[in-house]
């Protein structure tokens, strides 16, 4: 018994011994585990860092690089490739969307458009103007009148403008208009349309949801919300749809008919299927017959053409020519700084609560803007310059009251109405001593409206049904599941018939009308510039340049010596950058963007979805009483709205997700 002790003992010593050693062992390779894990920790800190620096030193050339250089200019034809929407105030582009690979759409500004153009005239290095017109990104009417007025001075100074595109646009071949030549692809061709269409209506699609649109509005021309409460357009919208297309399409013809009186241009409106069929076909050659093109001829050959007038590119390749760059020309030839200051104040965009970055009006950012260069005390005046269909009252109502904090300093307040200035864009107009407008300019829509939706019927379509205990009428309302009741029908109705009063009483006050007459030219219906003019809703007409020549004389100071303040924040360097990646196309061989008659129909029809989806979420999703134009919606840039934006990113990360 105790030798079997003495063994297990043993056994156990001997045991114990040698698993004293196993760990001894594995301890070695533990540390040189820990010491190969340290190592790649440290190539991978020291790869990241390599890496950083490379995005870093690459983001920094790709910044210098991508702004504009003045002293880059060389003789040459100054490029304008309008791949872009006209507008007052372009957006400023997002990092969020540049990580999401998506390329920033170029917009470019109103005013610095006219300021470069205007700057050519008299500058020898100009050679030749050049619109690239293939990939036109539109405007309004009048913002598209006021670059072809430009274009129309450049070209009365003496010197050359031509036009290119493998298709014009009805808004395209206003500028080609002003052109000394116009140039056409051979395979390519212009048809015009003219303003109007179809919109979307909803009301059968929201029936069959069982959705319960509850509208409160005041004004029979108010149709913002006729497409979710009908299934066509109402006879009052189309009277006032008539008579606003005959008015702009009157003005685009006169200038069509007045930059090049030769053209036949009317047939091409009334019968342009017989002005084809007379040339088997071949649009372009139809278009050269009736003298609406001057030139048909490839890039190639309108490249050799230019060159001819411009001078060969470095590079002689067919068809380039020596270019000037349109950013380093506006960086050439900026805004005047010297002066007495007159400060502008963008309204461009919805206008919208709260705050936002550029190209949308949003009403606490404005405010902030003005109040804070009022309270410097360095304006001598302030020009509002509006560009919306209009968006929250409550909103405008903010930047109105802002615009007076001027008027209480002593300043003068001009307006000056860009494309659109309707319901809520003339609510902001109201606080201006004289408003300027173009005669294409779209105005008045004097109205205001809310719309909740409410889902009783479509949950009581899957069996969900709602009830409660209410201690008062307004308890659980507006209910979006159980629907409104009278009481609150009757509340909300009575908030917009005041608010509507008080809409009525600010114009009636600013142009000096009795209320019945504003009443009367209200009723949300839109109106042109020149008829606005007529009935008393615009002072003058004029240009941005025209509003602040105005208010320098109200100020008691010479216009020529003026520094126009812009009362916006400048874009930050990384906007820059990604601005940047988009910047200057003006290669004169480039033709991946050409567009083909069919293109350009397949182009300005694939916005549907997004309109659609658009007007569904601003459905689902507008939280205060609306000064909106449905009508402006068909004259404004091609710029997608946010919420149209937003809600097809929304579907398409659904879809993918």
């Amino acid at each position: 018994m105790l030798s079997a002790w003495r063994v297990l003992l043993n056994h156990n010593t001997c045991g114990y011994r040698v698993r004293r050693a196993v760990p001894a062992h594995r301890g070695e390779a533990n540390v040189k585990l820990v010491r190969g894990a340290w190592k790649i920790l440290v190539g991978i800190k020291d790869g990241l860092v390599l890496l950083f620096m490379l995005i870093f030193f690459g983001a920094l050339f790709a910044l210098l690089s991508a702004r504009p250089n003045a002293g880059a200019i060389r003789d040459g034809a100054l490029v304008l490739k309008l791949n872009g929407p006209i507008v007052e105030q372009p957006a400023t582009p997002t990092a969020l969307a540049a990580a999401q690979g998506a390329s920033p759409d170029r917009e470019f500004r109103l005013s610095d458009l006219v300021r470069a153009i205007d700057a050519a005239k008299s500058d020898a290095r100009v050679k030749v103007l050049v619109l690239d017109l293939d990939s036109y990104g539109g405007g309004t009417p009048a913002a598209v009148t006021e670059v072809a007025n430009a274009v129309g001075r450049f070209k009365a100074s003496g010197k050359k403008v031509l036009a290119y595109a493998t298709a014009y646009t009805d808004g395209s071949y206003l500028l080609a208009s002003s052109a000394s030549e116009i140039w056409v692809n051979p395979m390519g061709g212009t048809l015009f349309s003219g303003p109007g269409g179809n919109r979307l209506y909803y009301k059968g699609l929201i029936d069959k949801l069982g959705v319960n649109v509850h509208v409160y509005r005041v004004g029979k021309f108010k149709s913002f919300v006729e497409p979710y409460t009908r299934s066509e357009q109402s006879p009052e919208a189309k009277e006032a749809l008539t008579a606003l297309y005959a008015s702009i399409f009157g003005q685009w013809k006169d200038l069509i008919h007045k930059a090049r009186p030769k053209a036949q241009i009317d047939q091409f409106l009334t019968n342009p299927d017989q002005a084809v069929a007379a040339t088997a076909g071949d649009i372009a050659k139809a278009n050269l017959a009736a003298g609406l093109v001057d030139k048909l001829g490839d890039r190639i050959a309108f490249g050799r053409h230019v060159a001819e007038l411009a001078g060969d590119a470095p590079k002689k390749v067919a068809g380039t020519y020596a270019t000037i760059k349109y950013s380093d020309w506006v960086a050439a030839n900026p805004l005047a700084t010297r002066g007495d200051k007159i400060g502008i104040v963008t309204v461009a965009g919805d206008i919208v609560d709260g705050n936002s970055g550029p190209g949308v009006a949003a009403g606490d950012t404005i405010a902030k803007a003005v109040l804070d260069a009022l309270a410097k005390k360095e304006l001598k005046a302030l020009v509002v310059r509006v560009d919306s269909p209009g968006g929250s009252a409550l909103a405008s109502e903010t930047i109105r009251l802002a615009v007076l904090e001027a008027k209480k300093q002593g300043l003068p307040v001009v307006v000056s109405m860009g494309g659109l200035a309707a319901s809520g864009g003339y609510w902001v107009s109201t606080a201006g001593d004289v408003i300027f407008a173009e005669p294409n300019t779209i105005t008045g829509s004097i109205g205001i409206f809310g719309i909740i939706p409410t889902f009783e019927n479509s949950l009581g379509k899957l069996g969900v049904t709602t009830d409660g205990v209410k201690t008062t009428p307004l308890s659980g309302q507006p209910d979006v599941y159980g629907g409104t009741n009278p009481q609150v029908d009757a509340i909300l109705q009575s908030s917009i018939e005041h608010g509507y009063a008080q809409f009525i009483a600010r114009v009636a006050a600013a142009r000096k009308l009795t209320p019945q007459r504003v009443d009367e030219i209200g009723q949300g219906r839109v109106w042109d510039g020149g008829t606005a003019r007529q009935i008393g809703l615009v002072d003058r007409f004029g240009t941005l340049d025209d509003a602040v020549a105005e208010a320098a004389k109200r100020a008691g100071i010479d216009p020529k010596n003026v520094a126009r303040v812009y009362l916006e924040k400048k874009p930050g360097w990384l906007a820059q950058l990604i601005a940047g990646f988009n910047g200057d196309d003006d290669s004169s061989s480039d033709s991946a963007s050409a567009r083909d008659v069919f293109a350009v129909i397949a182009a300005e029809r694939q916005d549907v979805l997004a309109r659609a989806l658009g007007d569904a979420k601003r459905l689902a999703t507008a939280n205060s009483v609306q000064a909106r134009c449905l009508e402006c919606a068909g004259f404004e840039d091609k710029r997608p709205s946010g919420s149209d934006l937003s809600l097809v990113q929304m579907l398409v990360k659904a879809i993918w997700s």
